[in-house]
Order: C-alpha cells, then sequence, then structure tokens
C-alpha cells in the first residue's frame, strides 16, 4: 500500500514538472477554480508570474481588465450555456464531454497589447468520475488573425480612398434591402459624382485628381455616422452613400451638406467648360420596399435617373427622384422634352 501510495506520488510530481516544462501556455485550477499551476510558457505569454496567481481565483486578471470567467471556469463550474455570452464573437466548440474549446480577444493587462488566443479547456477526473482539475491551453494566434484583418480589409475596401468599394456596396445594398422589407422602413440611395473630372484630371493631372477623390471620399465619409450607414467608392469619380431608415427629405438634407462642404473646399478646377472650383452632383432616392418589390434595383435606378437629371440641369445641385420632373418643370424645361432617364445601374 504504501509503495503504490509513493508511486502516485512520483507520477504527479513527474505530470507537475512535465506540465511546468511544456512549451504550450498551460495553467490547471481544482474545483474550485484556484490556480495550482502556472507554468512557464503560460507565464511568458501573459507576463503574470505563477507567485501571483497560484492558490487564487484570479487567473482572469491576466487575460482581462474587468473580472469574468474563463474558459476553463465555465468548464469547472459546466455551464457550456455560458459560451455564447463570454465568446459572442467567436463560437466555441465543444469536444463531447471532454470540453470546450474557442478564439477570443484578450486584453493583456501585464503586457499592454491585445492578443487574439486560441484557448482549450478540458476536466480531469478521478476514477469515481468526480472533476479534481481542469486544464486550459492557450496558442497564440495574433499574427495570423491580423493578417486574416488585413486580407479581409482589403478585399472590402477601396485601395484609393479607404471607403468601402463596390463589393462591399452590393452587399450591404442586398442586406439593408432585405431589413427594410421587414421593418417597412425606407432605404435612402445617394449617388454622388465629382462634376466634370475627366476634365480636372487633364487640366491637373492623376495625381492631382486622385488627391481630389479622397477629399471628396473624406466629406462622403464623415456624412456615414450611424452604425448601418455606408460610404463607398462606387467607381471612378462616383460615390455612393446607403442611409437606412431615412426619406427622401432627410436624405437630400444630408446630400446638401456634402455638396457644399466640397464646395467650402474650394478645390481649383478652372479647365475649360467647368467652374472655378470643383463641385458635385447628387442623385437621392428613398423607397420602403414592399413584397412584392424584388431586389433593390428601383432604388438604384431611381437615385441613378435622379443623379442623370442633376447632370441635365446644370450641375453643381442635389435631385431627388420623387421631386424630379417638377424640377425640370420649375426651370422653365415644360417646352423642351424631359430626357430620357433610363437606369444604367442594378444591384
Amino acid at each position: 500500500m504504501a509503495k503504490s501510495a509513493k508511486t502516485v506520488d512520483v507520477a504527479h510530481s513527474y505530470a507537475v514538472r512535465l506540465m511546468q516544462h511544456l512549451v504550450v501556455p498551460t495553467f490547471v485550477i481544482d474545483p474550485k477554480r484556484r490556480v495550482v499551476i502556472w507554468n512557464r510558457a503560460c507565464e511568458r505569454l501573459t507576463g503574470v508570474a505563477a507567485a501571483e496567481v497560484i492558490g487564487t481565483t484570479k487567473h482572469w486578471q491576466a487575460f482581462y481588465e474587468t473580472k469574468r470567467p474563463c474558459l476553463a471556469d465555465l468548464v469547472a463550474l459546466d455551464r457550456p450555456e455560458q459560451l455564447p455570452e463570454y465568446y459572442s464573437e467567436y463560437a466555441a466548440r465543444g469536444h463531447n464531454g471532454l470540453g470546450f474549446g474557442a478564439e477570443n480577444w484578450c486584453v493583456m493587462p501585464k503586457l499592454g497589447s491585445q492578443l487574439y488566443l486560441a484557448i482549450d479547456a478540458g476536466p480531469i477526473h478521478d476514477e469515481a468520475g468526480n472533476l479534481i482539475a481542469v486544464v486550459e491551453t492557450l496558442r497564440d494566434l495574433t499574427d495570423q488573425k491580423r493578417a486574416e484583418m488585413a486580407l479581409k480589409e482589403l478585399a472590402t475596401k477601396d485601395g484609393l480612398t479607404g471607403l468601402s468599394n463596390r463589393r462591399s456596396f452590393d452587399q450591404m445594398l442586398m442586406t439593408e434591402w432585405a431589413r427594410a422589407q421587414r421593418t417597412q422602413k425606407p432605404l435612402a440611395l445617394l449617388f454622388v459624382d465629382v462634376d466634370y473630372f475627366k476634365l480636372f484630371n487633364d487640366q491637373h493631372g492623376h495625381q492631382t485628381g486622385d488627391e481630389c477623390l479622397r477629399a471628396v471620399a473624406h466629406v462622403v465619409s464623415r456624412h456615414a455616422v450611424r452604425p448601418l450607414d455606408l460610404a463607398s467608392r462606387y467607381g471612378g469619380e462616383e460615390f455612393a452613400l446607403i442611409l437606412p431608415d431615412m426619406s427622401c427629405d432627410d436624405a437630400c438634407a444630408i446630400a446638401e451638406e456634402i455638396r457644399c462642404a466640397v464646395t467650402a473646399l474650394r478645390i481649383a478646377h478652372g479647365a475649360i467648360g467647368a467652374g472655378d472650383h470643383v463641385t458635385l452632383s447628387v442623385g437621392v432616392a428613398s423607397h420602403t420596399p414592399g413584397e412584392t418589390d424584388g431586389g433593390p434595383d428601383r432604388l438604384l435606378g431611381a437615385a441613378d435617373q435622379a443623379l442623370y437629371a442633376a447632370k441635365r440641369l446644370g450641375r453643381n445641385r442635389v435631385i431627388c427622384a420623387e421631386r424630379m420632373l417638377a424640377e425640370f418643370a420649375g426651370l422653365g424645361r415644360e417646352s423642351s422634352p424631359v430626357p430620357a432617364l433610363i437606369p444604367h445601374k442594378s444591384a
């Protein structure tokens, strides 16, 4: 019996030393969630010495600024239902009763920098099935995650202006159109076009043209202030602004602010046939999609027609699709045929 007990003690001592020297950051908590092992790799990863956490339940302080359970705690407490609460952005995966795995950004207070960690936590039971410890292992995936985020950014951002690109615009428009159908709230769309931009490029060169587009993009982006607003470069010198839950009148007010803000920049133009400074033409449309409406082609077409009308009416103006014909009539165009307003944009 004594020999058997001695063998168990040796095995336990060997296991503890082995875990201490593992290259994988690892810590172990007991059923009362007190830290019993905090290996050297874990010290290096977190900047927290073992002496600071052994025998305490303060292991969370190595990863977060405010108190919250780590993955090992949820295993020890047997609370898988709380996984979505603490790992909502990165769905945890189960291990058939052998623990949980998840990925998460951790603020790492001691290091003063965030790390993206892959976390696995599994229980250890005795022969009777009682929980005696939980082991949590950690992997630093920060470099991979940042590279993934950079690639995603490249795929969704316009390289010149930093606004969302056409692909992102198309996806967001479809999403917001579907949401507007469900909520029966209006969805507004602005098409913003730089007047006489080809002449500007010919007069000042493409580098100055790029600077002009960046300046306009900055103005447009300043007016995408709500979480679901999206400013994007639609193509060339044309920009688009998606404004959910917004009437045509409110969207026109924002369009006029954008037009005035670019005029106030007083970017010199001066090409023959253009004015002294860069101006914008803006087409605005807003629509509450009904059940019979398919995709957002109707909204795209209306905003496109309004932009076309703004160009035909002399540029440097905002035209709303709902009042487009009245704008032509109000400028004395009743006797002239209204130009065919054929949309060239589709979702």
